[in-house]
């Protein structure tokens, strides 16, 4: 019995002994450079972990420091994480011996018609104790690569965790711009307001002394008319985007409020992209599809060894007696030792469909992985040539901007002199307005392009670090 236990023990050991090994070819299409990164050094100015700080924004830090605590897409994915870490467990069971104990207790009463008529009824007692061990002799491998599966599963869950993060604070960056450029809109909205009153009251001088029209009158009061129009939408536009900064932390928006400011105080970290091949390590999405991949590697693994032969063995001991008063006495011990072997003929090509469905999950993985790897060289491209262009084309809209200011006030000057016609003002304070509306949305477009190109680059997250925490934050109490 002693041996047959320790074959028991040792059958782990012995499992798994011929997993293949089988990956199927990348192929990845790697650059040597980015087209639009320059020359710079590969490790010059890459993200840092806490690249928002780079913005010199206390409020946005701020932000950002509150979001990965408690946003609640956060704790989903940690949440997940736990789900994966316990089905690594369950994956891992079969391949150690389950034991089992057992105990009954019996008493029977035999009646006469049973016993044939014959010596009366009879009662007796039956009492027994025992264990019973078994296992599965995983020799080809089977439920060691569902483990390890698993594993990659539960590594995935972790990437994707610092996914959602990574996500979740972009977002948080992007919409503070959105409400940084709706205040700056909202400011040039009511200035152009005020210009445009003070020349409708300018208007009205000249018609009652009789050196305007009642067209001109009228084109102004339209004119007044569109720019009051115009503030309620970007109104709705700052408040909508305040009221998605507080879900991105957690918090009801009636008990949430952001100062805000202007883009102009927003300075964008200086950042270069280094390699195209850095970014299979800097990526978590990129991360997390490879451990994808691996996982499906192990699942074919597993379909394929459930072809061979299944090892089962199993022992069972105890002590049994009639009496409780002799159940650890002489005699009472007994063993039973069984070995079985089943093979699979035929199932309806069960198997064959299994591995069939592992294997197109694997080319499914496959193809994920190469997406991932040709998606993020692309967001990296097309983040610097946003930055680089909206920064020229902010440099030459802020010169329009001065250029068409410049114009309107030469023009209001003159027409309360009399030496300029109405429609020139008109003219000119209409650029003025368009040139600064397109220098808020421009001045939005970099600052945007920024937090994608760190977005783009991974940034926010320690590749060699540990991955994640599995302690979800409970939400800040509301402030008075």
């Amino acid at each position: 019995m002693a041996s047959a236990l320790s074959a028991l023990l040792l059958s782990p050991a012995l499992s798994g002994c011929i997993l293949g090994t089988e990956k199927p070819e990348l192929n990845l299409d790697m650059p040597a450079a980015y087209r639009e990164g320059g020359r710079s050094a590969p490790d010059a100015s890459l993200p840092a972990l806490d690249w928002w700080r780079g913005f010199q924004s206390r409020e946005l830090t701020s932000l950002m420091e509150a979001s990965q605590v408690y946003n609640l897409d956060i704790a989903v994915a940690i949440a997940q994480i736990v789900q994966a870490d316990a089905q690594v467990g369950v994956s891992g069971a079969p391949l150690l011996p389950s034991i089992t104990g057992n105990g009954t207790a019996e008493r029977e009463h035999v009646s006469t018609a049973s016993a044939g008529g014959a010596g009366g009824p009879t009662t007796f007692s039956q009492y027994s104790l025992g264990l019973t061990a078994s296992y599965m002799v995983d020799f080809w491998g089977k439920n060691r690569a569902t483990l390890y599966a698993a594993e990659e599963s539960a590594t995935a869950a972790r990437y994707n965790r610092e996914v959602v993060a990574l996500t979740t604070i972009v977002t948080v960056a992007n919409t503070y711009f959105q409400v940084l450029a709706a205040q700056d809109e909202l400011r040039v909205a009511r200035r152009n307001l005020a210009a445009a009153e003070r020349i409708l009251v300018l208007i009205k001088q000249q018609f009652n002394g009789g050196t305007a029209s009642q067209l001109d009158l009228s084109q102004q009061e339209a004119l007044v008319s569109t720019e009051r129009a115009a503030i309620p939408p970007l109104e709705i536009t700052l408040r909508q985007n305040i009221a998605a900064l507080a879900l991105l932390v957690a918090r009801a928006p009636a008990n949430f409020t952001v100062h805000g400011g202007t883009m102009t105080q927003i300075v964008i970290p200086r950042v270069t992209p280094g390699m195209p091949s850095e970014l299979l390590n800097q990526r978590p999405d990129i991360r997390q599809a490879e451990a994808q991949l691996a996982s499906s590697n192990f699942s074919v693994e597993s379909a394929r060894a459930a072809f061979f032969p299944q090892i089962q063995l199993t022992a069972t001991t105890g002590v049994q007696s009639a009496a409780l008063a002799s159940l650890f006495g002489p005699g009472a011990w007994f063993y039973t030792l069984a070995a079985g072997l089943t093979q699979p003929i035929f199932d309806g090509f069960l198997l064959e469909s299994q591995l069939k469905q592992a294997k197109g999950l694997q080319l499914q993985y496959l193809q994920a992985y190469r997406k991932a790897v040709l998606s993020a060289f692309a967001d990296v491209e097309k983040a610097l040539v946003a930055l680089s262009q909206s920064t020229l084309q902010e440099r030459l809209q802020a010169q329009a901007v001065t250029d068409s200011r410049k114009a309107f006030e030469v023009s209001e000057t003159q027409l309360r002199a009399g030496t300029v016609n109405l429609i020139t003002v008109l003219q000119t304070q209409q650029t003025l307005l368009t040139n600064e509306n397109t220098l808020a949305q421009v001045r939005l477009t970099k600052l945007l392009a920024a937090s994608s190109l760190f977005q783009a680059l991974g940034g926010g997250w320690n590749p060699n670090g540990q991955l994640s925490s599995l302690e979800p934050s409970s939400p800040p109490s509301p402030q008075p």
